[in-house]
């Protein structure tokens, strides 16, 4: 069977174990796992990893572009511990990022949206009722990270993938900033509410009050202490 000119196949994209090391330690850092400040031994890791040095040290430097490691000249790399200051500039650039999604959301991609957005929504509504926060915060990532996939832009959606992480790093210590869980879903539900009906201004309105109130409330609880 003739196929004629193929061109313009590509080969298929598969993980590269770089890859998968990266996404396993960006996920331990999440989680608390691996603690702020932390140092990454090369030889524990790698023997756990059951990797050569290699595709670690790969790993290693992808995370450290990203800003959740960082590098100190023959003493090693350590998991990056953010400031109030970076606390308040990771909202900002979520604002801006998430904003920027937003806007192509509300242009034609409204009810998809609002349809994805339920999946979030109904796993922090589990996580709430059974006490669980960092299910819940687990749930508000989700909401975030498909409010942004929304957009379509695989640019955007690179962007906000590391400062939803550093947002889960400054959040990790106290969990949640929400005394009631239950407010914290009901907050995010009003917003997808507002993404599939409401006026844009009312919803660009509501998500920059949303991130900004989160950071305020970080304030209260001591984190801006930290500076």
């Amino acid at each position: 069977m003739a196929l004629g000119d193929l061109g313009d196949l590509q080969p298929v994209a598969q993980p590269s174990t770089a890859e998968l090391i990266a996404d396993q330690l960006r996920s331990a850092i999440v989680r608390g796992a691996i603690e702020p400040g932390a140092q990454l031994g090369e030889a524990e890791l790698a023997t756990r990893f059951a990797v050569s040095r290699g595709p670690l040290r790969e790993a290693m430097q992808r995370l450290v572009s990203e800003g959740l490691l960082y590098s100190i000249r023959n003493r090693g790399i350590f998991v990056t511990e953010l400031t109030f200051d970076d606390v308040v500039d990771v909202y900002n650039n979520r604002r801006v990022i998430e904003g920027g999604a937003l806007d192509l959301v509300l242009d034609g991609r409204r009810e998809q949206t609002w349809q994805d957005l339920g999946t979030a929504i109904d796993a922090m509504r589990v996580a709430a009722d059974r006490g669980d926060a960092a299910g819940v915060s687990d749930g508000d990532q989700m909401f975030h990270e498909i409010l942004v996939a929304g957009a379509s832009s695989p640019r955007l959606i690179r962007s906000a993938r590391t400062l939803l992480v550093e947002t889960r790093m400054c959040l990790g210590a106290l969990h949640t900033t929400y005394p009631d869980l239950h407010v914290q879903v009901d907050e995010h539900v009003a917003l997808r509410e507002a993404i599939r009906t409401a006026e844009p201004d009312v919803v660009r309105k509501l998500l920059g009050e949303h991130l900004h109130d989160t950071v305020d409330r970080l304030r209260a609880q001591g984190l801006g202490g930290q500076e």
